[in-house]
């Protein structure tokens, strides 16, 4: 069994369906904590669109042919029929670079539902393009550099541009920008410049949406994973699976406080049912602060918080990942 289709919902006496009758997009599904997100979504009863450039017949530059919008729309349903909640997915293949694609994409939603309730923005897909070397930003490779500022920046701002007028149709809307890191981790540079500024944009849209969602009583929020087990993380980066991640640790420490993509689907389903959230408005949190705030846990039962963990660890100390969990 997937780690995102784990039936125990990792929150203590959690309602069957708190978001039955909700309608979700996901932009940026076929994997990692989107796929997550869009399955937990769909377990506590949403009707999720899965959306992304990857399908069963067409791959994107990721070049990943196992996970596909499909595979995560089919998850979404099978885990809505196991929590009883009658949560449903729905793949829809978009550019989301294409502005005509995303707008037929938020038009069919708006045929078939006439609402959207809940949309995340978690397009990304330029791991590839990143350059981690201590390069000055005038030598590195101009083209891939504004090719990640297009996947993920330019891509949730299309999406907002053609989703938001539909999400505040009604009070209650809630946008997720995702991203790497919070606003306070990312007080520092992130050591490359095109990641860096792709990184934060999406913490300082939600600054700026958030004021103009709240005046039609929806909310934004901006949320992040700790150190993420993805599929690529485990099997291309570090080589290792689900059940033995663990032997990744020999190969960077941090990789002990790795936290499985559910933490944040499970954290982000209960932010979204939190009748609350509007408190959360323009904030960046980290799905450490999601599983403290709602009580949900891992797949393992554990509360991973990574970001002070990473700190520990950059700052010289010995933290333990048992203190962080």
């Amino acid at each position: 069994m997937s780690h995102v289709e784990e039936q125990d919902t990792g929150a203590p006496d959690a309602p069957a369906a708190p978001l039955a009758g909700k309608i979700a997009l996901v932009a940026g599904a076929p994997r990692g904590a989107g796929r997550a997100m869009a399955v937990e979504l769909g377990r506590a009863g949403a009707t999720v669109y899965a959306t992304g450039r990857t399908t069963r017949d067409k791959v994107s530059e990721v070049g990943r042919t196992t996970e596909t919008i499909e595979g995560t729309a089919e998850l979404i349903t099978a885990a809505g029929t196991d929590s009883g909640s009658g949560g449903t997915g729905i793949a829809v293949p978009t550019d989301h670079l294409v502005p005509e694609q995303v707008a037929a994409l938020t038009e069919r939603i708006d045929r078939d539902h006439g609402r959207l309730d809940i949309l995340v923005n978690d397009v990304w897909g330029g791991d590839h393009l990143i350059d981690f070397s201590s390069t000055p930003m005038w030598e590195m490779n101009l083209e891939n550099g504004l090719r990640m500022l297009r996947l993920g920046a330019e891509t949730h701002i299309i999406t907002s541009h053609y989703a938001l007028p539909l999400l505040v149709r009604n009070p209650g809307g809630l946008l997720i920008e995702v991203t790497d890191g919070t606003a306070e981790t990312n007080r520092e540079y992130r050591q490359s410049f095109y990641y860096d500024l792709t990184k934060y944009a999406p913490i300082r849209m939600t600054l700026g949406l958030g004021e103009e969602l709240k005046r039609h009583d929806c909310t934004a929020v901006c949320v992040t994973p700790g150190f993420l087990r993805s599929e690529a993380m485990l099997d291309t980066h570090f080589k290792v699976t689900e059940e033995n991640w663990r032997e990744g640790i020999k190969k960077d420490p941090g990789f002990a406080i790795a936290e499985s993509p559910t933490y944040l689907g499970r954290g982000v389903a209960a932010l979204a049912a939190d009748p609350d959230r509007a408190r959360w408005n323009g904030a960046s949190i980290s799905s450490g602060d999601l599983g403290k705030e709602y009580g949900v846990t891992d797949t393992d039962g554990s509360r991973p918080d990574a970001w002070p963990f990473i700190k520990a660890l950059a700052e010289g100390k010995n933290p333990d990942p048992a203190d962080y969990r």
